[in-house]
Formats: C-alpha cells, sequence, structure tokens
C-alpha cells in the first residue's frame, strides 16, 4: 500500500477591519488544521483629510496585498450600526472599496458581523479588543501585541471565517463561473 506524503492543500485568507482613520489586515495560512500568521498591520489613513484620497490609498494598498500574497478567499468585517450616519457611510464605503478590490482579483468575499467574530474567537460576542487580541496571542502564538488592535481585529476576521468553512456568513463576491454552475436555471437562451 503506497502512503501519500502530499501536504493538505493550503488556503490563504485576507482579513480586514475596515475603516476610515486605521484599517486593520492579517492573513492567515491554513493547511488542514494548522493556522499560520502570514502579515498583519494596519494601513494608516488619518493624515489624509480627504475622503476620496482615503478611498484610493484602501484600495491601492489592498491591491498590492493581494498581489504579494495571491489570497484565496477575502473576510470582512460588516459595519455595524451607530448613531452616526456621516461615519457610517464613510465606513460603508471603505468596505466597499475592500471589497472591490478583492473583486477585481476575482477573489471571493464574505462579511461577518462583529459579534460573530468575537464570538468564534472569545467565546463571548461582547468582547473588547483587548480579550479578542489576547486570545488571538494565544491561538496564532503571537510574540507581541501590536499597539493598533485593528491589526489583531483582522486577524480576528480571518480565523472566525476558518472557523465558520462558510457557514452562517453572508457569502458574497461568487465567480459567474460558479454561480452558474451553481444556478443553471438562470442562465437565458439565445
Amino acid at each position: 500500500m503506497a502512503y501519500s506524503t502530499a501536504l493538505p492543500p493550503s488556503k490563504l485568507i485576507l482579513g480586514i477591519d475596515p475603516g476610515t482613520r486605521v484599517m486593520g489586515y492579517g492573513l492567515i495560512e491554513v493547511t488542514g488544521t494548522k493556522v499560520q500568521v502570514l502579515q498583519f498591520g494596519v494601513i494608516h489613513l488619518k493624515s489624509y483629510s480627504n475622503h476620496a484620497i482615503k478611498l484610493k490609498k484602501i484600495f491601492d494598498r489592498m491591491i498590492q496585498l493581494i498581489d504579494e500574497y495571491l489570497p484565496d478567499e477575502l473576510a470582512i468585517e460588516s459595519p455595524f450600526y451607530g448613531t452616526n450616519v456621516q461615519s457610517m457611510l464613510k465606513l460603508g464605503r471603505a468596505q466597499g472599496v475592500a471589497i472591490a478590490a478583492a473583486l477585481s482579483r476575482d477573489i471571493p468575499y464574505v462579511e461577518y458581523a462583529p459579534k460573530k467574530i468575537k464570538q468564534s474567537i472569545t467565546g463571548n460576542g461582547n468582547a473588547s479588543k483587548e480579550q479578542v487580541a489576547a486570545m488571538l496571542m494565544q491561538i496564532l502564538k503571537i510574540q507581541e501585541v501590536p499597539k493598533l488592535l485593528d491589526a489583531t481585529d483582522a486577524l480576528g476576521v480571518a480565523l472566525c471565517h476558518h472557523y465558520q468553512k462558510g457557514n452562517n456568513a453572508k457569502q458574497g463576491g461568487k465567480s459567474w463561473k460558479s454561480f452558474l454552475a451553481d444556478n443553471p436555471d438562470r442562465l437565458a437562451s439565445k
């Protein structure tokens, strides 16, 4: 009997914690049950007063990350509901630009609610950023907590996606080919 020495296929997940002042990103590689952190950090946007420039910076950095690491999937935190409508609109645009960057490279995305992410990482949907970071340090064996917890929040989004494996998540960004394969009755005849 021959035994295969091939490693299970790996999957790269890019997690995003959207923001208009600081946007967190985290990239993990999943091979079988092993999860490894490849990169995490933040995109600093505070110094730009023009919102359009912030959106362009988000798009450009997302494209850089995507082209450098070639992630298989994007997991992004969905905007939470706040009382400031203008802030919500700006945050939604930032999220949309990050998603557009992924879609421009044919990378599917999934959105997760903040409570869902916190619940999957800490077991508590109301956990603080500090609690999420502390748990991620243990799970992912991170040596040092970053100054800005938006980076660990983004890793939390990526890890949440790994834990969910697409269950109970709002799916988005499926390729046209996958859509047609899943919905042959929706193809119009010529």
